[in-house]
């Protein structure tokens, strides 16, 4: 019998496989929870909670959706967990491009409704038990709600405005700003700034337009920012001209309070590091954006961080938090340390002197515990 290979017969029906989308995620759902984690980046219990969630408060519209709200979830999920294009998802699910293109969209603007109550402060008057317990940060940071840095996330834009999308590492991509809590939390996202748009230039932006709803800290409170911001009340820098990246303290003594400061800021600071790690490990498609209009890709990126948040308040046992929590673990008993016990910005001069007499204040008593603990 001949078989006619890549046939332009006209009328051939295309998506004729059997095996079409609900019967897979019902396979993957009542299967092997390790592929469902594979596939989808989140457990089954999980994934039925965020689509229950989604609908019950009005964020999806049932009237608008030709498929089911479970595989409309998972259509999301896989292209961003997987980074698989839309003819590839198209044969997947067995469904037309238009059709996967559609249905991504209504599952991202329902996780943007979603933000609200996902990403936000959680707790700010109380300790984080990760300072609490470690006794290189408490009490130096205990008014320390979470820290701010910035990330660049892969973008799609016309060759005629590639050039500000260059960020420092010369490929396009887009510069996303993020506050986290010390429990790797997003509690603020801003995206969309071209990848040549510098860290401190954003935050300004942000703390000074109420439009943009800023998660400011409470009075006396601070997020902790890298040498490329403003030492400024509510968020505290590092001495610059000083050690301080990670790697720069292995294996040496501290020549003065300013570089302990510095160190002990760097690895509490760390943690929106290894918040956007977790983040881009989960979804892949961040570090490879599809030609999507420039206008869907920041909310894609805020869609992202609302399933991150979900799963690390819903799943205790997912795999990629664990695997940071336990290599932050293993590096600090190998240091020895672990087992211790505002709407407004002042940006004037005399807010300024006060951060940095603050910051000198923390540095030498920080300096002196050490010295004389040994």
């Amino acid at each position: 019998m001949a078989i006619m290979l890549n046939s332009t017969i006209t009328g051939r029906p295309q998506r004729t496989c059997q095996f079409k989308g609900d019967d897979y995620i019902f396979s993957l759902l009542t299967g092997h929870p390790e592929t469902m984690m594979d596939i989808m980046r989140m457990d089954a219990q999980t994934f039925i909670l965020l689509k229950d969630t989604l609908l019950q408060n009005g964020f999806i519209e049932i009237e608008h959706m030709h498929i089911s709200v479970e595989e409309s979830l998972a259509i999301f999920l896989y292209t961003f967990a997987q980074n698989d294009r839309h003819r590839l998802l198209a044969d997947r699910f067995q469904h037309s491009t238009e059709t996967i293109c559609r249905h991504i969209k209504i599952i991202m603007r329902a996780l943007c409704k979603l933000a609200t109550t996902v990403i936000k402060p959680h707790n700010e008057d109380e300790i984080s038990a990760k300072i609490l317990n470690d006794r290189r940060f408490f009490p130096w940071f205990k008014d320390c709600i979470g820290a701010i840095d910035g990330t660049l996330v892969d973008a799609w834009v016309p060759a005629a405005r590639q050039n500000t999308f260059r960020g420092r590492k010369a490929t396009v991509a887009q510069n996303v700003l993020a506050a986290c809590d010390f429990d790797m939390f997003f509690i603020f996202i801003n995206s969309r700034w071209e990848g040549s748009a510098h860290n401190d230039a954003i935050l300004v932006d942000l703390i000074t337009r109420a439009d943009l709803h800023f998660s400011h800290p409470p009075h006396g409170k601070y997020y902790l920012v890298d040498a490329g911001f403003t030492n400024m009340p509510g968020f505290l820098a590092p001495y610059r001209s000083q050690q301080y990246h990670l790697q720069e303290f292995h294996g040496r003594d501290y020549f003065g309070p300013k570089e302990l400061f510095n160190h002990r800021h760097s690895s509490l600071q760390n943690v929106i590091e290894r918040t956007f790690s977790v983040l881009k490990k989960r979804f892949p498609i961040l570090r490879s954006m599809p030609n999507y209009k420039s206008t869907r890709q920041g909310p894609l990126v805020i869609a992202c961080c609302v399933v991150h948040n979900w799963i690390h308040l819903h799943s205790a046992m997912d795999p990629l938090f664990m695997e940071v929590d336990n290599e932050m673990a293993a590096k600090a008993t190998a240091e020895g340390f672990l087992g211790g016990e505002a709407n407004y910005v002042d940006m004037s001069q005399h807010g300024l002197t006060y951060q940095s007499n603050f910051r000198d204040a923390l540095a030498i008593a920080m300096w002196q515990n050490h010295v004389s603990h040994g």
